[in-house]
Order: structure tokens, then C-alpha cells, then sequence
């Protein structure tokens, strides 16, 4: 019989139970026990539901209570300094979690880890700190503990592990680390502490281990081939082990690769094989596996397609020569899609047709093992009945005229022909976006989408709440205002409720970072834009102040990249029907008046291929569909953008290529890192670097901000340097927010005075 496994599964639960148990933990309205039994209760379902199922590789250790790559840093004990106090001090289980928390999220006193998106997915990581005075040691029982767990409820699994290599190659040199040094330089050390743990889920009866090196898929990881041999050879050469499957996924790991994992005595190779169809022919050019099982991920773990079955059992007929045997897996964790398309049943049917989510997907997988066994006729049925064709994408005839007359050649006014800056002062401050959304405005917007209000009632109470928040910018201080976006409830989410060729779900969430779960749209058709989106919220929030207010939209990569996304033409036609919608907007936003408008790409660097080789072409279509958005646009109209979470010291050409007047970029968490790379580049636009993370709940100080901008001068001169925080507000409550903000502008006002000064002083 073929065997069967998946690389992971949600770990949010069916209703967001782990969200709800971590913040009510948080907000310490439960302890520790009653969170500890929540998350027990998370990990049975999931176990339970794959063997019912008829996975015979059910895998554990995927749980996390905020992200897999901080459980493996406290595994091994790769604790940054600052929080060793907390770590040596926990003495019982809620001293623990409050020291694990903390890293994750800070506390008044520490800032949080660094994060950032886990490789080229809208999940985030926290990234570890690392130095040569880094001791790796096994530290905790993790993954031991829900082995057993499992095993206690009569279900063998297989443990995954963050493999080391991927693990070190992630980090980063803690603050001061010397220059050149690479956390890399550890991975001995480490090796033997996974080879301790190995020893310890063996004596357990753990019969084989999935060790996952997704950086295997990038040039980096492909260029370490003698590291991975090295490490593999360790752990494979362990006389009491388990069986050791090294799991590859997000592309193409390469000849190379396949030769250095091919001479190492590990029993199992995983390859994505959505993401990275070349491998059959890599597989083919290296003579195959061997004696070794190659574990075939030929179900898309990141999107919500059905599996072309048929075409996917030719797959892994062809795959049968190529190795000792062959097991059928996902690409890919399933953690990045929803759980159950049983939740969505008000989905259009001919959609639904067309979908499988994570519980649908562990069938897809099952059904094709079942299939490539030997004499499972029913298995054969049911693959002979998938053959009929899924049904086909709505097209819009007008949408497509209008990009072809357009042509590729629509470009906004060059930077020398634009209007003189606006009156803002030296350094000017705003915020992102978002402002906190309080009960009361979810109540309304619920109660709206439920009938309970009608669209006067509603209309009345957002623009209450907008008459609120623009009433506390200017209490504040700020010089640009934003409207808040009360009405919206996601950033993707609600445009797409408003374009033609997307559908939205209910209860279709997916982890983005910790408690944060969001609900990815179908991006099924062409799209269009049947009526204004964003027009008549902006424009109230205008007349009710003087100072400017930004026009907010989310732009077209982000749009994409955070929207599960049709599969049958090229992502760059799509992101060009996305920006000629946006282009409509912007439009009528001028119109009405508004001259400063912010289109939003967060996710630019995201959606960048691991590969250079592939990257020129995405980095045309994403920076072309970007520029035709904001085309239109008048030469006194100052664009906004805004990017967050990602590492884009690598793509800064294609930030100035976007022609943006103001970007404005996650800098706190990553100690203006990305400030330094733009300088460097030449970047010559306005740039304003976050000074405070608000994905913590810790208020920063008036020295800590101002500190932060001080470092962004001596890199970007005050003329062009803005002053906001790194990402939306939404998140945060107000009792975090206001005192962040006024302490954001105390900072920015003291270094103009300090500026001031200093240019009266020169000019005497």
C-alpha cells in the first residue's frame, strides 16, 4: 500500500479557538493550565482527523502557540540576550509562556524578536538572534511531548522538526556580532543537539522524523550543499534514530542538492513538486533517488484548487523508477490555507466546484495513494469521474479592451514634472492607515451585514467614529490624517468585496502571525470595479478638517499576494486587471480632491521568487501593474506606499522604480536596516521608516522614537525623512496607541527644533 503523509496542518482550529485562548490568556482572563488544555485539545482534533482519514504519516510538532521558528529557537535554547533573564528565571509553567510571549511580543521594557514572512508565504516568523557566543543546547521537550501525547491517544506520528540548516541560515548576527560573522558558523553545535533529540524520540518509539529545509529552495540554500551533506551524514550516521525524511518545499532544490541529500544516509527526500515541477527532470539527470523513498508533494498546500487527480497520478506513475518507493504528500505545510470548504456553504456552486481547503486536500492526497496502489478499483472510479473539467473562470470582454488599449506604456508623470511638495513641515508625521477598531465598530459592521441596522444607521455610526479618530489626530498633533477605516474589516478582504471576479469567505481563516488570522479571497474571474470603493468615507474625513487626509487602497502585488489567486493565466495579467480598477479609484479620489493618496504594498517583497533567475520578470510585472495604477494621477497628487515585515534590501531598485513620492517601510523591529540599503541604492524620494512596532503591545518612549529617527538621519536627509509607525493600527487598542503616537510626534518635534536650530545656527 502507498503511504501517505502531509507536511502540516492548521493549528488555529476549526472557530480560531487558539487565537481566542492566547489572547484571553494575554489579557489574563485564563492561566496557563486552562491555555495548555486548549491547545491539547487542538493538537488531538487535528491528529484525529488525519488518521480518520486514512493518512498513514500523520505528522506532530506542527503546533505552535505563536510561530514554529520561535518554538525551535527555545528548543535549542537560542535565546537573545535581552530576554535570558526571563528564560533563566521561568520556574513553573506561567513563567514559561510569559518568557516565550515576551520574545514573540516584548513587554514595556524588551523589544520583540525581529519578523518577518516566512520565505515567499504571508506567514511570519520571528527571527533568531544569533552571535558566536551562541551555546545551542536542547533546552526543552517539545516535540518529545506531543509525540507522546499522541501515541497515548493510540496515534503513531511522525514528529517535524525546522531542519538546522534552514533554521541558521534564517537567522541573523545578534547586535554585536563582528562584521562577516554568519550564524551558519554554529550549525555543528546544533547538529548535535538534534542528534540528542533524535536519540530521545527514538528511545520514544517515534519510527521516523520529517526534518523540514524549505531554504533548499532559494540560492542561499542551494549554495550550502556541502553544510547539508555535512549535517545529514551527523545525523544520519546516529546508531539509534529514527527514520530521517528531509523536507524540501517552495520550489526547485536542484541537481546539486539532490546529489548532496542522495549521498547521505537519511531514508526519505521530500520535494514540492507544485512549486517545483522541474525536479522530475532534476530527479531524472541525477539517476533518480536510489534506495531511498522520495516523498512526492503533488497537492498544492498553498492555494485552494482542486488537484487535477488524473494528471497528478500520471505524476507519480512516471515518478515510481525514480526512487525506492514513493509516498504522496502535499507541496507544502497546510497551514497557509483554510480548514474546511464544509464551512463555506454559500459559496456559488460553480466556484465550490472548482476549491479544496486543507480537510479537502488530505482527502485529494489519500485518494491518490489509494489510486497508485495496486488493485483499488474504487480509488480508480473516483479519479476516473475527476477527469470532467472544473469550470472555467468568468471573462470580462470590456475589462480586457481597456488593458489592451492601454498597452504596456501607461506611466505616471516623471518626478521632475510634478508639482512643488506639499505645506507639511520638516519631518511630517501620520500613521499608516488603520486606527484601532473598537467592539463597538465590529458590533456595527456585523449588525449591518446581519440586517440589524440599515445603511443610515450604519453610515451615521462610522462617520461618528470617523469624526472621532480625525478629531484625536488633530489632538495629537499629526500633519497628515488618515480616515481610520472603520468600515473596513480587512485590508484585502474589503476590496475585494467590491470588485468584480473575487468571492469572500466566512470562515476561511489562515494564520498570519500569532493570534492573527485573516481570510485570504478567491481571486476567481476577471475583475472589475461596478462603483466607487473608498470615495465617500475619504472625502467625509476631508471635510472635517483642514489638514490633509490620505486616500487609502491597497495596491495590486499585495492584492494578489494575500488573495488565493486563479491558476489559469499569467499572475502578471491578473495584477494588471487589479491595477486598472485601482486606477478608476484613484481617479475619482483626485476628483473629489483628495492629493495625497497611499496604494499600499505591503506584500512586494513577498511575492519575490527565490530564485534571482526568476525575479527580473516578476519585478517587471509587479513595478508595471504598480505604475498603472498610479498612472492617471495628476503632477500635484503625491503618492504614498507603504511595505512592512519582509526583507527588502534586496528589491530597492524596484522600490524606486514604483515612483512613489513617500515610502514608507517596517523599520523598528529591524533596526532601520532597510533605511541603510535604500541609502545606499541612492534612493532619492521621500521615505518614512516605522519608529515604533506596533505588533507589540508595549508603548514606546519619547527617547526610543526619537532615537530611532536620529539613526534614520544620519542615512536619509530630513527633507525627505517622514515620521509614522511601521504597519496599520487596527490591531492595537487605544489605551497602546495614543500615548505611542504623541510620544511619535514629542520625538519628531524635538529633532525639527534640534534642525531648526541648527540651520538658524549655520545661516548666522
Amino acid at each position: 500500500m502507498t503511504t501517505t503523509a502531509v507536511h502540516g496542518y492548521p493549528r488555529i482550529g476549526p472557530d480560531r479557538e487558539l487565537k481566542k485562548a492566547s489572547e484571553a490568556y494575554w489579557a489574563g482572563r485564563i492561566g496557563a493550565a486552562d491555555l495548555d488544555a486548549a491547545a491539547a485539545r487542538l493538537r488531538r482534533g487535528v491528529w484525529e482527523t488525519l488518521r480518520d482519514a486514512g493518512v498513514t504519516a500523520v505528522c506532530s510538532n506542527t503546533f505552535s502557540y505563536y510561530d514554529h521558528v520561535l518554538d525551535h529557537a527555545v528548543l535549542f535554547d537560542l535565546v537573545p540576550e535581552r530576554f535570558r533573564p526571563l528564560v533563566d528565571a521561568a520556574g513553573d509553567r506561567d513563567a514559561e509562556l510569559r518568557a516565550y510571549f515576551a520574545m514573540a511580543r516584548g513587554t514595556d521594557h524588551l523589544a520583540p524578536m525581529e519578523m518577518t514572512k516566512w520565505f515567499d508565504t504571508n506567514y511570519h516568523y520571528l527571527v533568531p538572534e544569533l552571535s558566536p557566543a551562541t551555546r545551542p543546547r536542547l533546552a526543552g521537550r517539545k516535540p518529545l511531548a506531543e509525540y507522546t501525547q499522541a501515541r497515548g491517544l493510540g496515534i503513531p506520528t511522525r514528529p517535524v522538526l525546522v531542519g538546522p540548516l534552514t533554521l541558521l541560515l534564517l537567522a541573523k548576527p545578534a547586535p554585536g556580532a563582528p562584521a562577516g560573522w554568519r550564524p551558519l558558523e554554529l550549525l555543528d553545535e546544533l547538529v548535535e543537539c538534534y542528534a540528542e533529540l533524535l536519540g530521545l524520540l527514538r528511545a520514544a518509539g517515534a519510527a521516523s522524523v520529517q526534518l523540514d529545509e524549505p531554504v533548499l529552495a532559494t540560492d542561499e540554500g542551494r549554495a550550502e550543499t556541502a553544510a547539508l551533506e555535512r549535517a545529514y551524514t551527523r545525523l544520519g550516521g546516529l546508531a539509534k534514530r529514527p527514520g530521517l525524511v528531509v523536507s524540501t518545499y517552495f520550489g526547485a532544490v536542484g541537481p546539486a542538492v539532490l546529489e548532496a541529500l542522495k549521498r547521505t544516509p537519511v531514508e526519505a527526500v521530500g520535494l514540492d513538486l507544485v512549486s517545483g515541477p522541474e525536479s522530475v527532470e532534476d530527479l531524472a539527470r541525477v539517476s533518480g533517488l536510489g534506495g531511498k523513498t522520495l516523498v512526492a508533494g503533488v497537492v498544492d498546500g498553498r492555494n485552494v484548487w482542486r488537484c487535477d487527480l488524473p494528471r497528478a497520478l500520471a505524476a507519480l506513475g512516471s515518478l515510481l523508477g525514480l526512487a525506492r518507493e514513493v509516498e504522496v504528500s502535499t507541496s507544502c505545510s497546510l497551514l497557509h490555507v483554510p480548514i474546511d470548504l464544509a464551512a463555506e456553504p454559500g459559496l456559488d456552486p460553480a466556484l465550490r466546484e472548482r476549491l479544496a481547503f486543507a480537510r479537502q486536500k488530505v482527502d485529494e492526497v489519500v485518494l491518490l495513494g489509494r489510486a497508485l496502489s495496486e488493485g483499488d478499483s474504487e480509488a480508480a472510479a473516483r479519479l476516473e469521474a475527476a477527469r470532467a473539467p472544473r469550470p472555467a473562470p468568468a471573462v470580462d470582454a470590456r475589462v480586457r479592451a481597456r488593458l489592451d488599449a492601454l498597452g504596456e506604456s501607461a506611466e505616471r508623470a516623471g518626478e521632475q514634472r510634478r508639482g512643488a511638495p506639499g505645506r507639511e513641515p520638516l519631518l511630517p508625521t501620520t500613521t499608516i492607515g488603520s486606527f484601532p477598531q473598537t467592539p463597538e465598530v465590529r458590533r456595527a459592521r456585523a449588525d449591518h451585514r446581519a440586517g440589524r441596522i440599515d445603511d443610515a444607521e450604519y453610515t451615521r455610526l462610522m462617520r461618528a467614529e470617523i469624526d472621532r479618530v480625525i478629531a484625536l489626530q488633530e489632538d495629537i498633533g499629526l500633519d497628515v490624517l488618515v480616515h481610520g477605516e472603520p468600515e473596513r474589516n480587512d485590508m484585502v478582504q474589503y476590496f475585494a468585496e467590491r470588485l468584480d471576479g473575487f468571492a469572500t469567505t466566512t470562515n476561511g481563516w489562515v494564520q498570519s502571525y500569532g493570534s492573527r488570522c485573516v481570510r485570504p479571497p478567491i481571486l476567481h474571474g476577471d475583475v472589475a470595479r461596478p462603483a466607487p470603493m473608498t470615495v465617500g468615507w475619504t472625502t467625509y474625513a476631508q471635510s472635517r478638517t483642514a489638514k490633509p487626509v490620505k486616500g487609502m487602497l491597497t495596491g495590486p502585488v499585495t492584492m494578489l499576494a494575500w488573495s488565493f489567486v486563479r491558476d489559469d493565466q499569467p499572475l502578471g495579467d491578473t495584477a494588471r486587471q487589479v491595477a486598472l480598477a485601482l486606477r478608476d479609484e484613484i481617479a475619482d479620489l483626485e476628483r473629489a480632491g483628495i492629493r495625497h493618496i497611499q496604494v499600499d504594498e505591503a506584500a512586494l517583497r513577498e511575492l519575490l521568487p527565490l530564485r534571482e533567475e526568476r525575479r527580473a520578470d516578476y519585478l517587471a510585472w509587479a513595478v508595471g501593474a504598480f505604475r498603472l495604477a498610479t498612472s492617471g494621477v495628476a503632477a500635484g497628487t503625491r503618492i504614498h506606499t507603504h511595505m512592512c515585515y519582509s526583507e527588502f534590501g534586496r528589491i530597492v531598485g524596484a522600490i524606486e522604480a514604483l515612483d512613489a513620492d513617500v515610502t514608507s517601510v517596517e523599520a523598528a523591529r529591524s533596526h532601520m536596516e532597510l533605511v541603510g540599503d535604500l541609502a545606499a541604492a541612492g534612493y532619492r524620494r521621500g521615505i518614512g521608516p516605522g519608529v515604533y512596532d506596533i505588533h507589540s503591545p508595549r508603548v514606546p518612549s519619547v527617547e526610543e522614537i526619537e532615537a530611532a529617527l536620529r539613526a534614520a538621519l544620519r542615512a536619509v536627509p530630513p527633507e525627505r525623512l517622514w515620521v509614522n509607525p511601521d504597519c496599520g493600527l487596527k490591531t492595537r487598542s487605544y489605551a497602546e496607541v495614543e500615548p505611542s503616537l504623541r510620544n511619535m510626534v514629542a520625538a519628531a518635534r524635538r529633532v525639527r527644533a534640534d534642525l531648526a536650530g541648527t540651520a538658524s545656527g549655520a545661516a548666522g
